[in-house]
């Protein structure tokens, strides 16, 4: 053989093998975005909201936590993501510039985590931020290494890892464009060859509702408020925030009110129920908060209420509208895939009240003959479509309504 035929031949296999790998690139890419164009809100975990950057946080809790999924029947029910947020890298990045866990809380590493994960059915989500650190300082005082000018690196090492979401924060983002910023990762996850759940953690600050789900950026979901605390004025006023985005809500592309406080302590069994119910009513992601191998039964009730969850994970994939806001009561609506309604009904209020909705302010027709299933009490009645309840402070009823 020639040595001009020899070259030919490799130029050959060498363009052939190029092509074969971005065919591969763009199948990965298209699957990614049918994945998200046709995902319900996201279900699952989140260690924030009860561990912090405490010494608590670490792997064994994690594992533990995923065990919960299973034997609780939370994997049952639909949830599926068990996210580490913040605190799990180390205070440096590698001598190849690589991200690296915390020797002290994963001595196992972030890849063994995901595969302990991914071996009980579930899937693992890991967090990072838009700036050169996140938010939480180091125990050395230098913040933990951030994502801005690392996204292609980060997200091949994320997909090495096995991730399957990244929650992707707002902190020391040197003014730069949020837009550019959070473009530059939705790309780079794009490219990494693995589906991975892109949220958007902006807290609203820059309206990504108007920008994030563009396909350039490519997030699933986008934080729309500041960080929810585990107090009911805190957890009202985020939620007054979010309901009035309806609009920018849709399959594949949900208004994120931040994670469920549900457990924590800082809030009355009432209030967790209205918490959980107005989450859905809203198609808001439904991320545990607490930590699930202490849960006490009276909030896995309010977690496992599949007929609560199933307004969430409705397939229509719209967000209920706020159609009542005056003297403190809350209605919302909102469409279901199956031609029915489901109606939250909202005493924001610190007096206990009687409420009625009527049919008429519920869009249903006149004289029509429905049945209202009561979402909370699991009970169900027959009539003209009209609501009548009795709410105690801080309460909400949750109904499903269906032509009979």
């Amino acid at each position: 053989m020639s040595g001009l035929t020899s070259n030919i031949m490799r130029t050959a296999l060498l363009s052939a093998l190029v092509f074969t790998a971005s065919v591969q690139a763009q199948q990965a890419q298209d699957a990614q975005a049918k994945d998200a164009a046709t995902a319900l809100p996201q279900m699952g975990f989140n260690n924030w909201n009860s561990t912090h950057c405490r010494a608590e946080f670490d792997e064994a809790m994690i594992r533990g936590v995923a065990d919960k999924f299973v034997s609780l029947g939370l994997r049952d029910a639909g949830y599926r993501y068990v996210n580490i947020d913040d605190c799990w890298a180390n205070w440096k990045r590698d001598q190849d510039g690589n991200l690296q866990a915390n020797p002290e809380r994963f001595p196992g590493g972030i890849k063994a985590l995901a595969d302990y994960i991914h071996a009980r059915g579930l899937k693992f989500g890991l967090y990072s931020s838009a700036g050169v650190s996140t938010c939480e300082p180091s125990e050395k005082n230098r913040g933990f290494p951030g994502g801005l000018g690392h996204e292609k690196q980060d997200a091949a090492l994320f997909a090495s890892f096995g991730v399957d979401y990244l929650k992707y924060d707002n902190c020391n983002n040197q003014k730069i464009d949020a837009k550019q910023r959070y473009q530059a990762m939705g790309e780079a996850l794009r490219a990494s060859g693995r589906p991975i759940f892109y949220s958007v953690c902006e807290w609203g600050e820059n309206k990504p509702w108007l920008w994030a789900g563009d396909p350039a950026v490519g997030a699933s979901s986008w934080r729309t408020t500041g960080d929810i605390r585990d107090k009911y004025t805190s957890m009202v006023e985020i939620f007054k925030q979010n309901v009035v985005l309806d609009g920018y809500a849709s399959l594949g592309h949900w208004n994120d009110p931040d994670m469920l406080e549900v457990g924590n302590g800082g809030m009355t069994h009432e209030e967790y129920r209205t918490h959980f119910s107005l989450w859905a009513i809203m198609a808001a992601p439904l991320l545990i908060g607490t930590d699930l191998r202490k849960i006490k039964p009276d909030a896995l009730d309010i977690l496992l209420n599949k007929e609560v969850i199933a307004v969430d994970q409705d397939a229509l994939g719209v967000q209920g509208k706020r159609i009542r806001d005056a003297s403190g009561i809350h209605v919302i609506v909102k469409p279901l895939k199956d031609g029915s309604r489901a109606v939250a009904v909202f005493n924001e209020t610190n007096a206990q009240h009687d409420v009625a909705v009527s049919a008429e302010e519920l869009g249903l027709k006149a004289s029509g003959a429905y049945r209202i299933r009561d979402l909370w009490q699991h009970s169900q009645s027959q009539g003209d479509g009209s609501i009548k309840t009795h709410l105690p402070a801080h309460a909400t009823a949750m109904y499903r309504i269906s032509a009979m």
